[in-house]
């Protein structure tokens, strides 16, 4: 199930690379990335994983409400982290020239699915 959702994510979202869901201790629940993906999207989950985190008890102390995503852009690569519940999440990893907006309507879309698949 997993595999198939974040193979429909990246491949629909023009410039997508790869794709995962993780939970937060980093352990990878599942992956997909294409042939041509110049990094790991695991190690990736893992370090952003603490970014996301750390902007989770930010948006906590500042009662701003619950992080539900975040967009990290580099010069190699954007990834777009979507917050499934307290224990999971979803990302993305696009080129830069990526269509950030529909990676996010797709991650959006496809959320209440992989949440549903989790519990």
């Amino acid at each position: 199930m997993f595999q198939n959702a974040l193979r429909e994510i990246v491949d629909k979202t023009e410039g997508g690379v790869a794709g995962l869901i993780m939970d937060s201790e980093g352990i990878a629940v599942d992956s997909y990335a294409r042939a041509d993906a110049a990094f790991d999207i695991t190690t990736v989950g893992i370090e952003f994983g603490v970014v996301l985190s750390s902007i989770k008890r930010a948006a906590e102390s500042l009662e701003a409400g619950e992080t539900s995503e975040v967009a990290i852009g580099t010069d190699k690569i954007i990834t777009l982290i979507r917050t499934l519940n307290d224990n999971y999440f979803l990302a993305i990893a696009l080129r830069p020239d990526g269509n950030l907006g529909k990676g996010r309507y797709l991650m959006r879309t496809a959320a209440p699915a992989l949440l549903a698949e989790l519990e």
